[in-house]
């Protein structure tokens, strides 16, 4: 399971036997209980191979306000 850390860790903190990884790291050799772990206490987010979804741009004045 590929995750991306969220949450800084306390200085000294460690990862399952390493440094705590900085914020926007993503780390894909966890165990898959540890990294769900993670996930469940959005410390960390998983990552998908999906392309992220494209935003359309409007043009100027199309809005209704």
């Amino acid at each position: 399971m590929k995750i991306r850390i969220l949450a800084a860790g306390q200085p000294g903190a460690v990862l399952y036997d390493r440094p705590w990884p900085a914020v926007g790291e993503v780390i894909d050799d966890l165990p898959t209980s540890v990294a769900a772990h993670l996930v469940a206490s959005e410390v960390a987010e998983e990552v998908t191979e999906a392309a992220p979804a494209r935003r359309r741009k409007t043009r100027k004045g199309d809005d209704d306000a």
